[in-house]
């Protein structure tokens, strides 16, 4: 599956999206022909390519001739695309974005979403910025799309309401509507102004997983915004590439802690508690503390959401006075279990896939010590034999990854 990955280095915006698929590889002629699809007249794209804090990447100015500024409704957006003969899902996708946006200024003003006035969203250059990223996303072949935290900014922005904070109370509601992770810079650089638009916080609302894939990548590009201050690089970077049979899991907690007063049975009793709540692994490792006193390093992998469960266990159940915890991310082979007919017996075996291949074979041990008792056979050789005809018979098309 072709997908993209979404680096908000320095903030998100429409035209910063849209034109970090430019440098990626959408030809501006693709995009020109598309404000023929959508009716538009003056309106022109100024594509360039520039530097900010280092990286090179593309520039897009989205210029607007006067009759083109006139403010519009986000409904005039709607009938726009409604019109046109975009493909359904380029259709879909913008309506949502854009009713996201209605919604998200609605409850800013206190008023009807059929009564909102968009402002500085509501000229053309918005519609450009919303229809041109689905659509790249289209015409690239993207059928999935991830992105990181999003970066707020700090400070204040001016509006035509005034000096408003940042995040613009806009780009606030719609972080909250989408649930998108964001973060504010950190206290130590300067006030950064608005670093993530409301029209660039709709469009990654819309058609992001906020998670990290694993891919290989074919092609990268860098969207660069308007300004270029000297604290951060005001880009965001786009990688394409083809999604692997691997889950990256970032939900996952390492618990530790080191125990130098405890017996082998509690400390064995402890293990099997977190095992019980959901614990994904524990483990203990041999270590030395002060004066050279042997002791063990517990460590436990567990999901967040049963943290406290096991803090609470670990705490109860041990002398320990404290719980070091840190996030870890985790790469999983995709697995599945089949039972196999051996020469021996019935088996059941794991099978680890990967790039949608079967690349190697596991037998279950309760199984393989069953059939060692009822033989005679020493435990080894069973799991080697199955392990083998399984081998045999399900990876016969093995390729060199």
């Amino acid at each position: 599956m072709k997908a993209a990955y979404i680096q908000a280095l320095g903030g998100a915006s429409g035209d910063m999206l849209l034109a970090s698929m430019i440098d990626a590889g959408l030809e501006k002629s693709e995009l020109e022909n598309l404000l023929l699809d959508l009716g538009l007249t003056g309106v022109s794209l100024q594509v360039t390519s520039a530097q900010r804090g280092g990286i090179t990447g593309t520039h897009l100015d989205v210029k607007l001739d006067s009759d083109s500024k006139i403010p519009r409704r986000w409904q005039d957006f709607v009938r726009i695309v409604e019109a046109s003969a975009l493909s359904p899902r380029v259709k879909s996708q913008s309506l949502e974005v854009f009713r996201l946006i209605g919604q998200a200024e609605a409850a800013v003003h206190g008023v009807e979403p059929e009564h909102v006035h968009l402002h500085e969203l509501g000229t053309l250059d918005t519609l450009v910025d919303v229809v041109g990223v689905i659509f790249g996303l289209e015409t690239l072949g993207l059928e999935k799309v991830f992105c990181s935290a999003l970066p707020t900014g700090s400070g204040t922005l001016r509006s035509q309401h005034g000096l408003l904070p940042v995040p613009a109370p806009a780009t606030a509601a719609i972080l909250e509507a989408t649930d998108a992770p964001s973060y504010p810079p950190p206290s130590t650089l300067p006030v950064t102004g608005e670093m993530l638009t409301p029209t660039g916080a709709a469009i990654l609302g819309t058609i992001a997983d906020f998670s990290s894939p694993v891919m290989q990548t074919s092609s990268t590009g860098y969207g660069l915004g308007t300004r270029n201050p000297d604290a951060y690089p005001n880009a965001l970077c786009l990688t394409i590439g083809e999604l692997r049979d691997i889950n990256a899991n970032s939900d996952l907690l390492i618990l530790e802690t080191n125990i130098d007063d405890s017996t082998g049975e509690v400390l064995g009793y402890v293990q099997e508690r977190l095992f019980d709540i959901g614990a994904k692994d524990v483990w203990y490792t041999p270590i030395q503390m002060k004066k050279n006193r042997p002791a063990v390093l517990m460590s436990a992998l567990v999901n967040s959401e049963v943290k406290d469960n096991a803090v609470r266990i670990i705490l109860n159940e041990t002398s320990t006075l404290g719980i070091r915890i840190r996030s870890v991310e985790r790469i999983e082979a995709d697995r599945r279990l089949e039972e196999f007919h051996s020469s021996l017996g019935t088996v059941n075996v794991k099978i680890k896939v990967l790039n949608g291949k079967d690349i190697a074979v596991s037998p279950e041990y309760e199984d393989c010590k069953k059939i060692s008792l009822e033989k005679s056979l020493s435990l080894i050789k069973v799991i080697d034999r199955v392990r083998f005809e399984a081998s045999e018979q399900i990876l016969e098309n093995l390729e060199a990854f």
